[in-house]
């Protein structure tokens, strides 16, 4: 009789799980979020029905905090996302390492830490000195 009771519990537990598997897809849709969460994650919306599951939260987090922005916080947040979303699958890993090596850095080393980066971004794209051509004389 035990067993009987376990296996029609788990039975019962695996129906209402399988159930349940459409209600977790459709919460996960675009179409399911509110006009608050649309308009805060707006830049993610043609791709915000392949994120994983664990990035849709993460999103989602940010946009409760949404409406307590200001416009300018706002302005930037939109930028941010349009940026992550044109990122590549392993631009987006290249991202995640950096982020996680630079919480790592003393928060005394930080501001330096950030300076060379611009520096080495700058550097990237400026021509190099052998590319810039010496002006012609005027006749």
């Amino acid at each position: 009789m035990p067993f009987f009771r376990l296996f029609t519990g788990g039975i019962l537990a695996l129906l209402c799980f399988s159930l349940s598997l459409p209600v977790l897809a459709a919460a996960r849709s675009w179409t399911s979020l509110t006009p608050l969460q649309h308009e805060a994650l707006a830049p993610l919306s043609t791709e915000w029905n392949t994120l994983p599951e664990k990035q849709q939260q993460h999103f989602l987090k940010l946009a409760k905090r949404y409406p307590q922005l200001t416009a300018v916080e706002k302005k930037r947040l939109h930028a941010r996302l349009e940026r992550w979303s044109k990122l590549t699958p392993a631009q987006r890993k290249e991202a995640r390492a950096k982020y996680r090596a630079f919480s790592k850095v003393p928060a005394e080393s930080r501001e330096q830490v950030k300076q060379m980066v611009r520096q080495q971004e700058a550097d990237k794209l400026a021509p190099p000195a052998s590319a810039v051509l010496p002006a012609t004389p005027a006749r």
